[in-house]
């Protein structure tokens, strides 16, 4: 009798060595068909190596790759798909001005007499993709069109219709709020039935309890353990991870929060938001929830001058001022870091000090000409006060992790010392250690007096961190909590309109 396969993947003693770095170390990961195994591990540990080495990105490498029982080796991406293994990418790999059933069907479109592009039958898959993922769209919509969350659900869509044996889902929800989550969710479980195989990474503790079977933990590029879920608790998980306790992930402190700094009434942009209307106060965390397309993020960018809104009044230390530009907000003491920190935060080949100061020319300027003794001075400084993770000012930016990325985003807007930072998800695809960092640095600054505006889509970082919470549902604001009053369920009653 034949023996009953019982893992559709083995990765066996996986080695990869970059120019002076050791990435893997005899790394083993072992997946069952029509399970969720979450790979879990810190940013840098080695997780999106050993998923590039699985897709074919990675070729030269020590070890041995089992799949449905026979030994591979992928040369290319390509080759990996045609056998049966999609990804869903954490940096999110569309062609902004193609359409949405053009970037999914990229490289695959359904033809005509093997010749023309049969349009009208890739549209009609399209449409079939979008509905089972709950997403409303035109498959004629541009992607430069979409938001990011909508982006997010594109490429989940595009995974999907590869029809595979294992699909990889790397970060799958760092750009979706809890309703898309649950759709996510519910496409996954059905995909078991059908004996799919999900590798899902996420920092998001919640989440790998709720929906992985097993999960195997790297740390520094080696194995450490594969358990079922089950067996652990997030306390135990986190410790693996990291190889310390974490404590006070949502650090406690003693509020001193003072006048209103800034407040926003009768906000509107026609069909997009309207009657908006808070206040926040010096010291205070803001926190904004809702979900994706509430219009949050549009909200916050009127306020910081990138997006025009049609009514309204915006008042700072009680004067009312105008706001039609970036420029004009960072004049008068508002900063914002981006949701999107790759696209529109950072300048990716250029070194932490140049993406600093890039915007802040004249901070480091003596008569239009930059100082390099100013510039090293403010960086250094910033370096040393954010705990940014750097050999030195020189380091190129892609090379650092997405912690320390997003410190240096935040650095950009801290260097002109605004009294309103507004932070769009700011642990965004960040791991659980450099999330800890970047909580205690929103309290520390909350601390020092600066009015801190948070969207997030984590309910428990908005219940963790804020001092009052705003729920946005369709471009208003259906409920205003204090911490006290908040838990998740009445969040996600006033999320979907309640």
């Amino acid at each position: 009798m034949e023996q009953k396969q019982t893992y559709i993947l083995e990765m066996k003693g996986i080695t990869k060595r970059f120019p002076g770095v050791k990435a893997l170390s005899n790394v083993d990961l072992n997946i069952k068909p029509g399970t969720v195994h979450a790979l879990m591990g810190e940013n840098g540990a080695g997780k999106s190596t050993l998923m590039k080495i699985l897709i074919g990105m990675y070729s030269e490498y020590e070890g041995e790759i089992v799949f449905c029982g026979k030994n591979v080796k992928f040369n290319d991406i390509k080759q990996a798909l045609d056998m049966g293994i999609s990804m869903i990418h954490q940096e999110l790999t569309y062609v902004e001005n193609m359409t949405i059933a053009e970037n999914i069907f990229l490289g695959k479109e359904p033809a005509l007499k093997k010749v023309w592009v049969n349009e009208k039958s890739m549209l009609d898959k399209t449409k079939e993709l979008l509905n089972r993922i709950g997403l409303n769209l035109n498959p004629k919509t541009l992607m430069k069109d979409l938001s990011v969350s909508e982006k997010q659900m594109v490429e989940i869509a595009k995974a999907i219709s590869y029809n595979s044996k294992i699909i990889i889902m790397d970060e799958p929800t760092s750009a979706i709020s809890d309703r898309e989550v649950d759709l996510l969710f519910s496409i996954i479980q059905d995909l078991k039935k059908d004996n799919v195989a999900i590798i899902y990474i996420s920092h998001k503790m919640d989440e790998i309890f709720k929906i992985s079977d097993q999960l195997t933990i790297l740390r520094d590029g080696t194995f450490i353990g594969t358990y079922d879920t089950e067996e652990l608790t997030i306390d135990v998980l986190v410790s693996l991870m990291v190889g310390r306790q974490l404590t006070d992930l949502f650090p406690k402190r003693e509020k001193a929060i003072g006048e209103n700094i800034l407040s926003v009434s009768g906000l509107k942009k026609e069909s997009v938001y309207s009657n908006i209307s808070f206040h926040v106060r010096k010291g205070e965390i803001l926190g904004i929830a809702g979900l994706m397309g509430a219009g949050r993020t549009e909200v916050v960018n009127s306020i910081f001058g990138l997006e025009p809104y049609d009514e309204g009044e915006i008042k700072i230390h009680g004067e009312k001022v105008q706001i039609k530009s970036p420029s004009d907000a960072i004049n008068l003491g508002i900063g914002l870091v981006s949701e999107d920190r790759k696209h529109v935060g950072l300048v990716l080949p250029l070194s932490v000090r140049e993406n600093m100061t890039l915007t802040n020319l004249h901070l480091i300027s003596n008569y239009s000409v930059v100082s390099k003794v100013k510039e090293k001075r403010v960086v250094d400084k910033m370096i040393q006060s954010l705990s940014i993770k750097t050999p030195h000012s020189e380091q190129l930016v892609k090379n650092l992790s997405g912690g320390n990325q997003q410190k240096i985003v935040i650095a950009k807007s801290l260097l002109r010392d605004p009294d309103v930072l507004i932070l769009d998800e700011p642990t965004r695809g960040i791991d659980v250690g450099a999330k800890s960092e970047i909580y205690h640095l929103i309290t520390k600054l909350a601390d020092e007096g600066k009015a801190i505006i948070m969207v997030s889509s984590e309910l428990p970082e908005i219940l963790g961190l804020s001092d009052r919470i705003l729920v946005l549902h369709e471009g208003r604001i259906t409920g205003e909590l204090t911490k006290e009053e908040a838990n998740q369920e009445i969040i996600m009653k006033y999320a979907v309109g309640g």
